[in-house]
């Protein structure tokens, strides 16, 4: 069975190839303009930055250069039930200089669509053993993120040989390129 994560709980994941899948809904399409929203990740080393400038996986680049990490696509509309958008990842290859994944969930050209994740809800990030289908653990975020552009839904990371996940669910207003900028080298 599942846990369900509150802000800033930490479990472990206990298996070495698991997906992870992140859902949202929109509730006011009142813009005019179809939400995009888009799965980022960032393959971090000790020093919390990007390994390099290839471990930053996204809708332009899918795969880490060692396929441990593998985006299976943009979804451009988010529509129907579960998750959105995935990500699986192979604990068995990922490089030893990896030992933080950032998860962020950002929304395509918000400013000029007039968009934030306070017109998004039900959003969610899941891991899930990819062998059996079986939910690992789950964070709802609950919080209204009124005028963020961009959220880290949580991470992952390596502590003393154990790979764990925080439920983080921190928004910030610049988008991707904040984000980008915080990782980079």
């Amino acid at each position: 069975m599942a846990i369900n994560l509150q802000k800033g709980q930490r479990e472990n994941i206990n298996a070495p190839k698991f997906t992870v899948g992140l859902g949202w809904d929109i509730n006011n399409t009142s813009t005019g303009t179809a939400f995009d929203l888009d799965a980022s990740l960032f393959l971090l080393g000790s020093d919390k930055k990007l390994v390099s400038d290839e471990h930053f996986i996204f809708y332009n680049n899918l795969e880490s250069p060692d396929k441990s990490v593998i985006h299976t696509g943009d979804n451009l509309t988010g529509e129907g039930s579960g998750d959105d958008e995935q990500i699986k990842i192979d604990l068995t290859k990922i490089d030893s200089a990896i030992q933080e994944i950032t998860v962020v969930v950002t929304i395509h050209d918000a400013d000029a669509r007039k968009q934030n994740f306070g017109q998004v809800r039900n959003s969610f990030i899941r891991i899930f053993n990819s062998d059996t289908n079986e939910e690992i653990l789950k964070y709802e975020l609950d919080e209204d993120f009124s005028i963020e552009t961009a959220v880290e839904f949580g991470r992952i990371y390596n502590r003393n040989g154990e790979w764990k996940f925080e439920a983080v669910g921190a928004g910030q207003r610049e988008g991707l390129e904040k984000f980008v900028s915080i990782y980079q080298k």
